[in-house]
């Protein structure tokens, strides 16, 4: 599929996302390029009357949220969401989800896990039959290299995420690293979920199982988009 269509695909699902917010809503802004579509059209409601707030994931994405014009708040002041807009780098028929390539997945587990309602916006090649990408870890420095050696041991191909335009590891929002790990094809989501989050050290997990009752999957497809739900 070509950039261009792929972007449109990527429009569509966020423009039809920022439509089901709803007047004085909290919003939970992922990060990503698909969500960036869906502040865009969030900024274009606000400057029509629509009165909401976001909670931003990341750096860039309050960044781009200020682009917008879109208020912010924190966690602190709602530790409660209305609504969470998110992306994924895959998605499987139950609503598992593998997300971390922006390596704002900690985060965004928080908000979503706050969230009444979680809006997974992609475009169809993010569509998957099962898990199988590599899943982000988000790892305490200090803890790394006994992490490696752990996810090693549980079959993993793990290897650091190094940064570009920098010499170094990628160092997240909250001053971790993040090892991106490789399982094949993964079986049980949930479990696998369940054990990497057990390694002291580990603060966060790209696998997201636990939210398919309270998701929508906004699917950007041709010039068209489906909602899907369980």
């Amino acid at each position: 599929m070509d950039n261009a269509r792929l972007n449109e695909e990527k429009r569509i699902a966020g423009y039809h996302a920022a439509g089901m917010v709803e007047e004085g809503g909290i919003v939970g802004l992922g990060t990503g390029s698909t969500v960036l579509f869906a502040m865009e059209r969030l900024g274009a409601r606000i400057a029509e009357g629509l009165s909401v707030a976001g909670i931003p994931t990341s750096y860039q994405a309050a960044l781009r949220a200020r682009e917008y014009g879109i208020p912010l708040a924190s966690l602190d002041e709602h530790p409660k969401i209305d609504i969470a807009i998110d992306g994924a780098d895959q998605v499987d028929p139950r609503f598992n989800l593998i997300k971390g390539r922006g390596a704002a997945h900690l985060r965004e587990k928080i908000v979503a896990d706050a969230a009444d309602q979680l809006v997974i916006v992609v475009d169809r090649t993010k569509m998957a039959d099962r898990l199988d990408a590599p899943v982000p870890i988000e790892v305490l420095p200090f803890a790394c290299s006994p992490v490696l050696r752990r996810l090693t041991g549980m079959g993993g191909r793990p290897v650091l995420r190094e940064a570009v335009k920098k010499d170094g590891p990628v160092i997240t929002d909250n001053g971790n690293l993040v090892i991106d790990c490789s399982f094949g094809a993964i079986g049980d989501a949930a479990a696998l979920e369940a054990a990497i989050s057990a390694i002291p050290g580990v603060v966060g997990c790209g696998l997201f199982t636990a939210f398919g009752k309270k998701m929508k999957v906004v699917i950007g497809d041709g010039r068209e988009c489906r909602v899907l739900s369980l």
